[in-house]
């Protein structure tokens, strides 16, 4: 899954801006796009310090080449656990938002969830076996439709939970269309572009990119937005 992933930081963002109306510290969703990601920004980073490791084995699953043979510490249930809990207390420490904060680690624990439905077994509970995943990416005719009205309907929910200010009423939708527009391409590209034969560490540094492009137009879209 990929960008599925952002469909609970758009929900949670939503939920924070009508929950912290007034706080001079709100926990935006910029913030709720680098938890829906964090635990990947940790694999890829471990991946070109060769510390968690994934190969390319075409045919292990329909939709997906990758084979993650070993990151027990970003993506076992208790390593996404440790990421979350890190994430949450750093927002907490430095956003001042106990709420915010709490929403912002159950974004990064929903990652492990939502991989589980979409990869074949190769996620674990705690670093070791029995590995786990239902395996959707063997289903193309089920997963891209999940894919694409879990991150949209979260998209549209966070639009309609909020509104531009006076200030940005004038290009209040350009953002979020050039955000949705670039989450629907990123995705589609994953999907149906080239895929690797090999192992390259380009893998690691596109798609770290992907993620780092993908949360400064979250906070591009949410800028001036506040709740209805």
């Amino acid at each position: 899954m990929f960008i599925g992933h952002y469909a609970p930081a758009f929900v949670a963002a939503a939920i924070a801006a009508r929950e912290d109306q007034g706080a001079k510290r709100r926990i935006g969703l910029g913030t709720m796009f680098i938890a829906a990601q964090l635990v990947d920004y940790g694999f890829f980073g471990l991946a070109l310090a060769g510390i968690e490791k994934m190969r390319i084995s075409p045919g292990i699953a329909v939709m997906n080449a990758m084979d993650l043979y070993h990151y027990p510490y970003t993506h076992s249930l208790v390593g996404t656990s440790l990421w979350a809990a890190g994430f949450g207390l750093l927002v907490m420490l430095f956003g001042g938002n106990r709420r915010g904060a709490l929403l912002a680690a159950l974004v990064v624990v929903s990652h492990w969830f939502l991989d589980l439905v979409v990869h074949v077994p190769d996620l674990t509970l705690h670093g070791h076996d029995p590995t786990l995943g239902l395996g959707l990416w063997n289903h193309p005719a089920i997963e891209i439709p999940l894919e694409l009205a879990l991150c949209f309907g979260a998209f549209l929910y966070y639009i309609m939970a909020t509104r531009p200010d006076q200030a940005s009423a004038k290009s209040a939708w350009i953002a979020p269309l050039v955000l949705a527009v670039t989450l629907l391409a990123l995705q589609l590209y994953n999907w149906f572009g080239p895929q690797p034969e090999a192992y390259d560490p380009a893998i690691a540094v596109t798609s770290l990119f992907a993620y780092t492009l993908l949360t400064a137009l979250a906070l591009w879209a949410a800028r001036g937005r506040t709740v209805r």
